[in-house]
């Protein structure tokens, strides 16, 4: 047998834990938002009129046609469906480049119903405790009903989410009647059929596989960060070395601090007027300086993805910030400045190794003397937003919930005593590169909003019938057949005159018809074919070819459209 390894490693089970946080409401926030976009958009009704439908938004395959409230894309218009999938890709690059994975954290339908999965699971099974017990435990009674519980309702999830999808391509109410009394095309099940056994599988079983092993962006993201991009990341020269800690802090604190009161209480320290951060280091059993990561391993067991975002940038991470939140509640538990895991960018990093001490001032006033020690390790000191420029603290937390500061406020002072500070915010966001991606994204928009604000409803293609060229009458006459396109965009029907111009002694007939007017149906195109005669003693009729103009003119609104064209002559034989 070889011993060579399998191409692929097996699938291991990940239960996150719940976890509650700023990032956690926003992403309740846009799963909401989003799954409530897309199961309710198809029932908004749009009166356009008679002979339209009344549905808001709109895919109608038949017609070839897409409504969207109160525009109408026809088929001759696909430009503006590529323009909105180009904005797609570029405002994907965009935000990437500016803030790393968050359409993927946040709005990707995969992200979206696995959250919505995963809140199905934790409802019916438990938290990640109860989750992994009931996966070690033998199949019996309660592991089949704990599971076929949890599989009908994603089940239900499933099919609603295929039901929602066909309503798109067909009125949802006369569909979902259709539906019900078995009566709707086959291709509705089918396709309802398709969707419910994907999102069955993909939100259910397949979770973090489809974001590694399936979607293309994890490879290709790389291309479009780079050391400025905002994304989820570990401060390790504040977290490091990790360690929970041991009884000789409260001894550190009385002979560094003084005579503060500092109580510890079981799995969370209670503070009282002053700051352990600057009573003390955090110090090991054995006297080494830790620090601010305890090691709790919360930010892992909260990841979807199961990853530890410690170990750096890794494909797998989605940048959801879950392990944000994660961290930020233990910080706050032990009295520390939130922040150790964070949004932060590759070139946010102090010029000091961790565990160097360094003064510490506010930004502006006198600098210290060289070597003076306030007894904070730099780490600790460049987190710190509550410490005056003597190193004394000026806020304190109030107890294990109260929120800490934020970890990159505070200015930070070198071993050559200059100041440093992370960049703000902006300052990532407004970079050349999110520029470029912005100014583009904009130009795109705006040339599609200038083509469908200057568009007509009235239009009109001419092609010349070829075979033959043209024929010549008994009289001498040289006659030209022409197939021309109306089309009118308008809810009711419409008479359309057509004319020439620039065409000397050319005459019009219209095949079938007398006179030169039209009536075209309402939101509908018609063909017309169409003669154009040159008198004997005509000069077009001896040419070889003659350039004129097709004009059509809805005769109620008044709106015109032309289309140039040739007549063609003895000479062109």
């Amino acid at each position: 047998m070889s011993d060579n390894p399998p191409l692929f490693a097996a699938q291991e089970p990940i239960f996150p834990r719940r976890v509650s946080g700023f990032f956690r409401r926003l992403k309740w926030w846009i799963m909401a938002v989003t799954l409530g976009i897309y199961y309710l958009v198809p029932w908004i009704r749009w009166d356009r009129g008679p002979n339209l439908p009344d549905q808001a938004v709109l895919v109608d395959l038949a017609s070839r046609r897409f409504y969207f409230f109160w525009i109408e894309i026809w088929p001759h218009e696909f430009y503006f469906v590529a323009g909105l999938l180009i904005m797609a890709g570029l405002g994907l690059f965009l935000f990437t480049s500016a803030l790393g994975r968050v359409w993927c954290g946040y709005a990707c339908p995969q992200t979206v119903w696995t959250d919505l999965f995963l809140l199905v699971e934790r409802w019916i099974e438990g938290d990640r405790n109860a989750r992994l017990r009931l996966w070690k435990a033998p199949w019996g009674f309660t592991k089949w009903r704990l599971r076929l519980t949890k599989w009908i309702v994603w089940l239900l999830i499933a099919v609603a989410t295929g039901g929602a999808w066909v309503f798109y391509f067909a009125d949802a109410p006369t569909l979902a009647r259709a539906l019900v009394s078995f009566e709707a095309p086959a291709v509705a099940y089918i396709t309802i059929g398709i969707l419910t056994a994907t999102t069955f599988v993909f939100g259910g079983f397949m979770r973090e596989q489809v974001c590694i092993y399936m979607c293309p962006w994890p490879r290709i993201q790389g291309a479009m960060m780079d050391e400025g991009t905002l994304t989820v990341g570990y401060r390790d020269w504040r977290g490091e070395p990790r360690g929970k800690g041991g009884a000789k802090r409260q001894a550190v604190a009385e002979s560094v601090g003084g005579a503060q009161k500092v109580r510890y209480g079981k799995g969370a320290a209670k503070i009282d007027e002053m700051d352990k951060d600057h009573a003390a280091p955090r110090l090991s059993r054995t006297g080494e300086e830790l620090g601010d990561c305890i090691d709790c391993m919360a930010c892992v067991n909260v990841c979807p993805m199961g990853i530890d975002i410690r170990e750096g940038q890794q494909m797998e991470c989605i940048t959801c910030a879950l392990c944000i939140d994660a961290c930020d509640e233990v910080m706050a538990k032990i009295g520390r400045p939130r922040g150790l895991i964070d949004y932060l960018a590759l070139d946010d990093r102090p010029p000091v190794l961790p565990g160097e001490h360094a003064p510490v001032r506010e930004m502006g006033s006198e600098a210290l003397d060289e070597g003076a020690e306030t007894g904070v390790p730099a780490p600790t000191a460049a987190a710190r937003g509550d410490l005056s420029s003597d190193g004394t603290a000026t806020a304190s937390v109030a107890g294990a919930a109260a929120p800490a500061p934020n970890a990159a406020d505070a200015p930070f002072i070198t071993p050559h005593s200059r100041d440093w500070r992370p960049k703000p915010v902006w300052k990532h966001i407004l970079r050349p590169r999110t520029m470029v991606y912005t100014f583009l994204w904009a130009l795109i928009g705006f040339g599609l909003l200038f083509a469908l604000f200057i568009r007509s409803d009235v239009e009109l293609t001419v092609a010349p019938v070829r075979n033959p060229t043209f024929v010549t009458m008994s009289d001498g006459t040289i006659r030209n057949a022409y197939d021309i396109r109306l089309r009118n965009k308008h809810g009711e029907a419409r008479d359309f005159q057509l004319s020439l111009s620039e065409a000397g002694g050319l005459a019009l007939q219209l095949e079938g018809l007398d006179g030169t007017t039209v009536e075209v149906p309402a939101d509908a195109t018609m063909l017309q074919r169409v003669y154009v005669l040159a008198g004997p003693d005509d000069p077009a009729a001896e040419a070889e070819r003659s350039e004129f103009r097709f004009w059509v003119e809805d005769t109620a609104s008044g709106e015109r459209a032309y289309r140039d064209t040739i007549f063609n002559g003895k000479e062109s034989m």
